[in-house]
């Protein structure tokens, strides 16, 4: 009954007020029910989002028509970028100078000049870096060399001052030094000014007396 209804009114509304109604009813078991005051309820819906949708539509169209224009102005600057770059850097290799005019020429003759200075200026200054980085390694080096130095003279001294209260307490009581203990363990020989095998010191220190007796004297 209510749908009924609600087809009637939008039926008297078409009548009354002249007007195109297009009325669409869904039930809640998913059956249509439509009431369209025109001849066809596809042209009234065409109508309908041709009046909902158009300007958006266009709006949308005419801004993704303004990002392709720039877009495609972007891209052709940038491509005249780099063909500038391409031969500026065919020109800086020596390649395609014919087309240069004199002017040209002359301004990449001092472009070339300006970058030689540049590289030998940063050239230089790397080398003095280096220098620079030696010297302070050079004396790093003299600093713990003269460290090392000190440490064993430091060491000598004390080694000998040590010595030296030692053989002053050694003196003290009674004692050799202890440079001079070493010296009891070595006795000087007493030599022979030759060599005489068979014989001792005190047969040669007598006349030689032989002990042979012919043997017609026995």
């Amino acid at each position: 009954k209510r749908r009924n209804g609600l087809l009637k009114k939008a039926y008297e509304l078409s009548v009354l007020c002249d007007a195109e109604v297009a009325l669409i009813v869904f039930s809640n078991r998913g059956k249509l029910y439509e009431f369209c005051s025109s001849n066809s309820m596809l042209k009234t819906l065409e109508r309908y989002q041709k009046c909902s949708y158009g300007a958006p539509d266009t709006s949308v169209q005419l801004r993704e028509t303004q990002m392709l224009q720039s877009s495609h102005q972007e891209y052709l600057k940038l491509k005249a970028r780099v063909e500038t770059l391409q031969r500026s850097q065919r020109n800086l290799l020596g390649e395609d100078l014919g087309p240069l005019s004199s002017k040209e020429l002359e301004n990449l003759e001092r472009q070339l000049d300006s970058s030689l200075r540049q590289i030998r200026s940063t050239r230089t200054q790397y080398m003095l870096d280096q220098l620079t980085d030696l010297q302070r390694k050079e004396q790093m080096l003299c600093e713990a060399n003269r460290n090392l130095r000190k440490r064993l003279e430091d060491s000598n001294q004390a080694h000998h001052q040590q010595v030296w209260e030692s053989n002053a307490n050694a003196l003290g009581y009674g004692r050799q030094p202890t440079q001079q203990q070493g010296e009891e363990f070595f006795h000087p020989l007493e030599c022979q000014p030759t060599l005489q095998i068979g014989f001792t010191p005190d047969q040669m220190a007598g006349p030689s007396v032989s002990t042979y007796m012919p043997g017609w004297l026995a």
